[in-house]
């Protein structure tokens, strides 16, 4: 499709024409067409971290796909060939758990029951449930990124590569088995990782209750113990004293009570620990912030309790301890009184009978922060297990120096939250006990001494014989054993699978299948440049991908990343489906459009890191702060070239040789250009995409407010067609320049703008693919358009202008309303000859007639005083602040103005310095002229403007007023500034003789404004009515009638 012309006159449905843009994309393959003509080029390698198909797209994953986006898209038009793979996380709990909740399954057994093969088979066939949903959302969005060449960590491929670094990772003696007392999920039956773990934690209110443990030798002494996890009582086998602050009838240490004997609180396990267990403990670990200076160890259930009930001797190391809890989290037959029972809801029934036995002391509540499980939403518990980890405490210094190494944007999480958690590095937990993940590769023998780490397919097929291996998962290999080289039979694959941080840790080469394919690829592409996701992955994906990466390869994987804050409902709460307290995603998208929605994301604080509210009227201001009256500049510039055709014939086309303009205003313009491209190079090399927008806005409010309103005259052909040719090319090269800056940020306007740009722009043999705004290169800074004097004449003026608005405001006076005399004062000349030859434009703008340029203090009334900030001087006079403070209205404008001569001043008796004082100009009008003029300073230009309504300017004041409802009337009926017609006045009898002296006196201004001067209705002429309304100007009510 191309493009049809754009039409200036009708609505800009932002999101509808966006669609139209897709259409054009999809029409000439745009993404991979970009791909194919950036080949040669450098290479860009970008990391995109994976998602789960098996839910919707939210906005954390819009805001993470626009930066990505964003990034991307700079670097392949800033001469980078950037290869964008989608990827899928296909593996791992919230799979399963989608599994379980629809055939209600809940332990081991019921899956062994189902079979592996048909629970994996029902896993495979959710995995990619949303995929269509996500490639749409992200199209939608303006992201550009392969879906067809994507890659998923179920393929073989994938799997195989993770096996060969989990492979490298046990030759270099990295790996290891261990009983640990681990995170454990019921909802999931699986144990978790450390970091995990600390996803989820949330206010609770649990048991907080003191029992009492008599002494075996003096049963009328009791120890008394505190806990708030009464579920772990029955698992009892020690205690710990520790320091506490109670009312002393007798003093211990802790070393005293060593050894001393209790009487269990359940006889549970009192046959197999009773010769060495149910005794007091030792240990420097615990506080005395809360309980009774007494804590019950439950070994199965705690780490500091499993670590010292073996430094005593109370547990081997590879020995279980008690652990009556089953994989639902609910109790064993050992614990026959509670068999059945959840975990957490038995609590009441152990203190119940607690209190039974009389061993129950104090039975409270406690509101605590408790671990939650981050996938299925239930409570964790610290339970022992025989798991696989991945040392990492040994490598903590490379952690550290390694990140050190590489760019985060804020630089504050890396170094902060990012790099403390590094510094406390824990070895990693990488099992898993479930079934649909890739298949940690160890094939062991029954006593568990021989071990052998398969780091291949071919490897497999050739230590077992098995040949044709074609899936990884466990249904296909757990069957296959390896004869041992050690006479104990045939190993066999445990039965852990890899947590799935593993497999997302292992993308950078997991996604080429490195090192069995892409080895060049990989090695030109690593570390990678760019890395992008939400804070959270701190302790997720950002972890794994370091940890694995420098194992494996000694450095960082990527060289920048941006982390970004967690977008919240509007209300500073988490978003959630069930509350409603967001709006759909795709809504925002279909109202406001995608440009609207990344530009209000990217320019949030939620790209420095912090959390955004999300609001929808924020997506709606930047409709109207920046895409509206972006897209009016532009119809602006195709209104004033179709007026340009019509009235000289001429058919403007783009000259980007032309010489530097000598207009100031255009030289100042195209210098503000400079200065975007400039700052956009810098602040995306530093990866700070959040001070890019306030300066778009900033360019914007110049091209819009000052350079076309300040040059309306020049483009209707006032100084000549080839000044407005000239004023044309400026207004191009700003929209133009415009297009080829924010195209990362705005992909579907800026492609919009430039397709009908692009015909204005000759024709060049050598210039490639010109059809997308997406193919061209970032342009390069005109260092010849720089000008210091033009943007200090042009920023006085300005200065100037604010001021004049400023009076006018205060004193209720439109800029319609002329005025008779402006005086500008500085005792700079050369600040009054900067801004002396823009003395049109202030003239214009202000409306005023006479405008006096001064340095003559005397002559202009000006007048000097000096103030102070209190807060700040008052640290440096203390006891003599007072006297300043009444002394420094007394001082003279004379006695000022030597201040600034020689940096001194006394003030009653205090000696005063340069820089305790801040010097102020000012105006001051004498009581005749009080009611006349309107003073105002910036501390550096003073202005006095005449405020009087003059009879002989009124005349001017009123054609204005007519000018602009012509020029409304115009807009409402439809018309374009090429479009003719008459227009057409009428008053009631005796009315108007004011207003037609105006028409008269001013005809030729009325002309050049609106195209024709109205004339009486009853010369009325014959043609289509278009449109008729009263007006009302200075209390006269009449009709405007246009006529075509």
């Amino acid at each position: 499709m191309s493009f049809a012309p754009h039409d200036i006159s009708a609505p800009f449905n932002f999101p509808k024409e966006e669609e139209k843009v897709i259409a054009f994309w999809r029409e000439i393959d745009a993404f991979q067409t970009s791909l194919k003509l950036s080949e040669g080029r450098p290479e860009y390698t970008f990391f995109d971290g994976p998602p789960f198909a098996t839910g919707l797209p939210h906005y954390g994953h819009l805001l993470a796909g626009t930066i990505k986006d964003i990034v991307t898209r700079h670097a392949s038009s800033s001469g980078f060939h950037v290869s964008r793979r989608f990827g899928w996380d296909t593996h791992g709990l919230p799979v399963e758990h989608e599994i379980d909740k629809k055939f209600g399954i809940t332990c081991k057994e019921d899956v062994m029951a189902m079979g592996i093969g048909n629970y994996n088979a029902e896993c495979r066939s959710i995995v990619m449930r949303y995929s269509g949903e996500w490639r749409n959302t992200v199209e939608r969005m303006g992201r550009w990124i392969d879906f067809d060449n994507d890659y998923k960590t179920l393929n073989i491929t994938f799997m195989e590569s993770v096996w060969w670094a989990f492979g490298e990772l046990f030759k270099k003696g990295l790996v290891y088995r261990g009983l640990r007392v681990m995170p454990y999920s019921t909802g999931l039956t699986t144990p978790l990782s450390n970091f995990e773990a600390g996803l989820d934690y949330r206010d609770i209110n649990d048991p907080a209750v003191t029992v009492s443990f008599p002494l075996v030798d003096d049963p009328e002494t009791s120890f008394l113990a505190w806990t708030t996890t009464p579920w772990t009582l029955p698992s009892n086998l020690a205690l710990y004293p520790k320091k506490a602050k109670f009312k002393k009838i007798g003093q211990f240490q802790g070393s005293d009570m060593k050894g001393w004997r209790y009487v269990p609180l359940f006889e549970y396990f009192t046959d197999k620990f009773e010769d060495k267990a149910f005794r007091v403990l030792v240990d420097t670990y615990v506080t005395a912030s809360d309980g009774t200076g007494i804590v019950h160890q439950a070994p199965g259930f705690g780490e500091d309790d499993h670590r010292i009930a073996i430094a005593h001797g109370v547990l081997r190391p590879d020995e279980m301890p008690p652990c009556p809890i089953d994989d639902k989290g609910d109790f064993t037959k050992e614990v026959s009184d509670f068999a059945g029972e959840n975990f957490k809801a038995a609590d009441s029934k152990i203190q119940k009978m607690l209190k039974a036995k009389g061993r129950l002391i104090v039975q409270s509540t406690l509101k605590h922060s408790y671990p939650y499980c981050w996938r299925s939403q239930t409570p964790l518990m610290y339970r022992a297990f025989p798991v696989w980890f991945v040392k990492v405490s040994p490598i903590v210094d490379d952690l550290v120096k390694n990140n050190a190494e590489t760019r985060w944007v804020p630089q504050s999480v890396g170094d902060g939250r990012f790099g403390n958690w590094l510094a406390s590095a824990r070895d990693w937990n990488i099992s898993r006990n479930r079934y649909w993940g890739t298949p940690i590769p160890l094939w062991v023998s029954e006593d568990m001494e021989e071990v052998i780490a398969v780091g291949s397919v071919e490897q497999l097929e050739t230590l077992s014989g098995v040949k044709g291996i074609t899936d990884l998962h466990r249904e296909s290999i757990d069957h296959i054993t390896i004869p041992s080289r050690q006479g104990k039979g045939n190993l066999k694959r445990i039965d852990e699978v890899f947590d799935c941080w593993f497999e997302s840790g292992s993308m950078p080469y997991a996604q080429q299948h490195y090192p069995f394919e892409n080895k060049d690829i990989f090695a030109k592409g690593f570390p990678g440049d760019f890395v992008c996701e939400g804070i959270d992955q701190t302790r997720g994906w950002f972890y794994t991908l370091l940890v694995l990466s420098t194992h494996l390869f000694g450095v960082a994987p990527w060289k920048n990343l941006i982390v970004t804050g967690l977008v919240l409902a509007a209300d500073g709460k988490k978003m959630s489906k069930s509350l409603k307290n967001y709006p759909d995603p795709n809504i925002i998208i279909d109202t406001y459009g995608a440009d609207a929605t990344r530009m209000y994301l990217v320019n949030s604080p939620i790209v420095r890191g912090d959390n955004l509210r999300f609001r929808e009227e924020g997506v709606k201001d930047v409709i109207s702060r920046v895409l509206l009256p972006w897209l009016n500049s532009f119809r602006f510039f195709l209104g004033h070239v179709a007026i340009l055709k019509k009235a000289t014939g001429i058919d403007f086309k783009y000259n980007p040789h032309a010489p530097v303009p000598n207009n100031v205003m255009d030289r100042w313009v195209l210098a503000r250009c400079q200065s975007l491209i400039l700052l956009v190079r810098q602040e995306m090399a530093a990866y700070r995409l959040y001070t890019i927008i306030p300066r778009l806005l900033d360019l914007i409010d110049e091209l819009t407010n000052w350079y076309i309103r300040f040059n309306r005259k020049r483009f209707k052909g006032e100084d000549g067609p080839q000044d407005t040719v000239s004023a044309l090319n400026t207004l191009f090269e700003t929209l133009f320049t415009l297009c080829l800056t924010m195209s990362s940020y705005t992909p579907f306007f800026t492609e919009n703008i430039y397709q009908t740009l692009r015909h204005y722009i000759p024709e060049d043999p050598k210039a490639g693919d010109l059809r997308s705004v997406h193919f061209l290169r970032f342009p390069e800074v005109k260092q010849d358009y720089f000008d210091v004097d033009i943007e200090r004449q042009v920023g006085r003026m300005q200065a100037v202008i604010e001021l004049s608005r400023n009076i006018r405001e205060k004193n209720n006076l439109s800029l319609k309303t002329p005025l008779k005399e402006l005086l500008v004062f500085h005792t700079d000349e050369q600040y009054l000859t900067d801004i002396r030859p823009l003395q049109r434009y202030i003239e214009s703008e202000l409306n005023v007639r006479d405008i006096i340029f001064s340095s003559d203090e005397a002559l202009s009334g000006v007048h000097y005083r000096a103030v102070a900030d209190w807060s700040i001087l008052g640290k440096k006079l203390r006891k003599d602040l007072g006297r300043v403070k009444k002394g420094l209205p007394e001082v003279t404008s004379d006695k000022v103005k030597e201040y600034i001569k020689s940096g001194k001043m006394d003030v009653d008796g205090i000696a005063l310095v340069e820089g305790d004082l801040t010097v102020q100009r000012y105006l001051e009008l004498p009581p005749s002229d009080v009611g006349q003029y309107g003073t105002h300073t910036d501390n550096d230009v003073v202005i006095r403007l005449d405020i009087q309504i003059h009879p002989d300017l009124q005349g001017e004041w009123l054609a204005r007023e007519l000018t602009n409802r012509v020029q409304k009337l115009r807009k409402k009926a439809g018309l374009q500034a090429t479009d003719d017609v008459e227009v057409y006045y009428s008053f009631e009898e005796d009315t108007g003789a004011d207003l037609r002296a105006a028409i008269q006196e001013h005809a030729e201004f009325i002309h050049k404004t609106v195209g024709n001067v109205p004339t009486d209705e009853k010369e009325r002429k014959q043609g289509t009515e278009l449109i008729r309304e009263e007006q009302e100007i200075a209390d006269v009510k009449f009709m405007l009638t246009l006529v075509r």
